[in-house]
C-alpha cells in the first residue's frame, strides 16, 4: 500500500491501521457471510481463502503471503464471500475500509495505487480461469509453481527454494486437480530433475524447464 507515498503520506496510511491480528494455524480472520469492515494486510504467516461446496466439500480459491491484501471480495456486497483461514501462525494489519476511502480522497496517489491492486487480483482470477479450462495437470503444477516463486521473489525471497505452507489436497482443490494426480504431477517433475521435492520443501532445480512445461499458456499472476 505504501507504494509511491512519501513519509506524511506514509504516516497518515499508518494512522488508519487500526490494530495488529494474530491467526492462530487453522484460525479464521474472516468467515463465509460475514459484514465487510476492514481489509486486512498480511504481516506475516500464509492464509487460504475458500468456499464451501453444496456437498460439504472445501474449494480452495486462493492462498494468500505476507505483504498481499485479504478482504477484497467484499467491497462490493459489503459480506466476505469466502472463509480466510490461517495455514500457520499468521499476523495481520486490520486497515478499516471507511477510513481508508477517507483519506484516498486526499491521498489520489494512494487510491491508483489501490486501484492496481484491484486490477491484479480480477487478472489472477481471470489466469486461474484459463488454468483450469485449458492447461494440463502437469502445466497446472508448474503454473502454481512459478506464481509462488515469483511472488517470493517480490518480497524478497529466494524465487528457487521455498516451503509449501499448503497441503497436496489444497493444491488440488486450488487447481481442480485429485490428490493422486497432484502427487503424479509432482513425481513426474522430480523425475526430471526439474524439481527436488523434500516433504513441503522445494527446490526449483531449473526454472527455465518448468516454465516450458506450461507450454504456451501464461502463469497464474
Amino acid at each position: 500500500m505504501p507504494v509511491g507515498l512519501n513519509d506524511q503520506e506514509i504516516q497518515v496510511l499508518g494512522d488508519v491501521v487500526s490494530h495488529k491480528r494474530k491467526i492462530q494455524r487453522g484460525g479464521y480472520l474472516h468467515r463465509t457471510g460475514s459484514s465487510f469492515q476492514s481489509l486486512f494486510a498480511i504481516r506475516s504467516g500464509f492464509l487460504k481463502t475458500c468456499v464451501l461446496e453444496e456437498d460439504g466439500r472445501q474449494q480452495v480459491t486462493g492462498f494468500h503471503m505476507t505483504g498481499e491484501l485479504l478482504g477484497l471480495d467484499a467491497i462490493s456486497t459489503e459480506t466476505h464471500t469466502c472463509d480466510a483461514i490461517a495455514l500457520e501462525d499468521s499476523e495481520v494489519c486490520e486497515i478499516p475500509f471507511a477510513k481508508l476511502e477517507e483519506i484516498s480522497r486526499t491521498i489520489p496517489s494512494l487510491m491508483r495505487h489501490f486501484h492496481k491492486i484491484m486490477s491484479r487480483e480480477i487478472v489472477r482470477d481471470h489466469g486461474v480461469m484459463l488454468l483450469l479450462g485449458s492447461m494440463k495437470a502437469e502445466e497446472r503444477l508448474a503454473s502454481f509453481l512459478l506464481n509462488l516463486s515469483r511472488r517470493f521473489l517480490m518480497r524478497g525471497y529466494s524465487e528457487s527454494e521455498f516451503n509449501l505452507r499448503m497441503t497436496r489436497e489444497e493444491i488440488g482443490s486450488y487447481l481442480g486437480l485429485k490428490l493422486e494426480t497432484v502427487s503424479r504431477a509432482f513425481s513426474k517433475l522430480q523425475d526430471e530433475n526439474i524439481i527436488t521435492v523434500d516433504n513441503k520443501r522445494i527446490q526449483i532445480n531449473d526454472i527455465a524447464r518448468l516454465r516450458l512445461k506450461m507450454g504456451n499458456s501464461s502463469c497464474i499472476t
